[in-house]
């Protein structure tokens, strides 16, 4: 693999911007970052190297989503690459069996996004989403935790996903699972080194989630802002949120959206002309995999946004995730890669600065979810790297200019996938 240099770029390292210099890598890994004041790392390069100039550009991590929907689909996460999204962090998926396949191809193929997957999610018999799934596998009470997280780390899940959900958002009024058993397999997946994420859309759900110890929540109650209280307490017990802000959005009545960026996708040419069609059309009109009702009264997007501020000012790790639900057969309109760009710009939305978005879409997801080997541009981690036009610490809106991908070292075509997806 041939050694590559990016030279006189701005280097945004995950965690803060590091201003113009040098970064090379060869054989996947980042072997020197050169920051001003110090030599240029062109000036004394063997023949073999590639040395691309990155005047007027800005090197970022490759970029990491806190949640998805994959669904076994492996053109998801070659949309993924495509938009700068070097690792996708599944949130249910199954088969078991395909998987553990698709996690382990997406891990040796520089074409997709790699993948971590939490399999098949805890829920309670009855339930969100078994209602509609017989043969999914669910937690009657306590004394099934322990069994059901074993068989789901048997599987291969690299973290175990709760759902904390009564249906009403989708009109039904469905069991949930208590706080007991929430409780315990929070417990049965910390002993057995796993993480756990709570699938939380309103106020009693968040409290049983924190009351239950998980570690994670995602999404957030639409009904009303967290409390201070809640919030507090929140970040005294370091538990993290993944809010899903573009699911959120597109999700609550037309009157309550505040910005429509994750609808605005469509029409962005930076965006639109790497979009296979059946992508286009979902984000523009799509209304299914939505995880709220459109028709449900008293839910304001505003609130999640006040929610988010309030996390983020009281120290609560905020992640960049979208709930991407989009494959070609089914017409979610968060569409993966693409969908975590409106997601930044939500974050800033909510309060967070340009950078402090970026860092919740690289730095902290690699941190918080233990993986150690990428999420920042340094010596020795992976080559996951996005070069984008202009300052995105600046206009976060930035990072869709993008010039080059590379993920684990290799350079993905770019320009060959938007071609296969206009003629799609």
């Amino acid at each position: 693999m041939q050694p590559v240099i990016i030279d006189n770029v701005r280097i945004f390292d995950g965690e803060r911007m590091l201003g113009r210099g040098s970064v090379e890598f060869a054989e996947g890994v980042i072997t020197r970052v050169m920051a001003d004041p110090a030599p240029r790392a062109s000036a004394s390069v063997s023949a073999s190297t590639d040395v691309i100039d990155g005047a007027g550009l800005t090197l970022l991590p490759g970029l990491i989503d806190a949640h998805t929907h994959v669904f076994g689909v492996e053109s998801n996460l070659e949309l993924a690459l495509a938009f700068g999204v070097t690792t996708e962090l599944d949130m249910f998926m199954g088969p078991p069996d395909a998987t553990r396949a698709l996690c382990t191809a997406a891990g040796e193929r520089a074409d997709l996004a790699d993948l971590r997957s939490a399999g098949l999610l805890a829920s309670a018999p009855g339930g969100h989403p078994g209602v509609t799934m017989p043969d999914l596998p669910t937690v009657a009470g306590p004394e099934q935790a322990d069994a059901f997280v074993a068989a789901r780390q048997a599987e291969g899940a690299h973290f175990i996903k709760v759902m904390l959900d009564d249906g009403a958002h989708h009109g039904m009024s469905l069991p949930a699972l208590d706080r007991a058993t929430v409780t315990a397999l929070a417990a049965a997946a910390r002993r057995r080194g796993l993480l756990t994420v709570a699938h939380v859309t309103a106020l009693w759900s968040a409290r049983i989630a924190l009351d239950s110890g998980v570690d994670m929540l995602t999404h957030l109650p639409l009904e009303a802002a967290l409390d201070d209280a809640f919030v507090t307490r929140t970040a005294a017990e370091k538990r993290v949120v993944i809010p899903t802000l573009v699911m959120l959005e597109m999700s609550t009545p037309k009157t309550s959206r505040s910005a429509h960026m994750g609808r605005s996708l469509a029409d962005d040419p930076q965006v639109a002309g790497y979009l296979p069609e059946h992508a286009r059309t979902a984000i523009a009109g799509g209304h299914e995999g939505l995880c709220m009702g459109q028709e449900s009264p008293g839910q304001h997007f505003t609130h999640a946004l006040s929610s988010v501020f309030s996390l983020h000012r009281a120290g609560v790790p905020v992640l960049a995730g979208t709930d991407a639900n989009h494959r070609p057969d089914r017409a979610c309109p968060v569409v993966h890669g693409a969908g975590l760009h409106a997601e930044l710009a939500l974050l800033v939305a909510a309060g967070l600065t340009p950078a402090e978005a970026l860092t919740a879409a690289t730095s902290a997801p690699a941190a918080h979810f233990g993986l150690a080997d990428r999420g920042v541009i340094a010596p020795g981690r992976r080559a996951d790297l996005v070069l984008v036009q202009g300052d995105p610490t600046k206009d976060i809106r930035r990072t869709r200019s993008i010039e080059a991908i590379w993920r684990g070292g290799v350079r993905f075509d770019r320009e060959a996938y938007g071609k296969r997806a206009a003629a799609s």
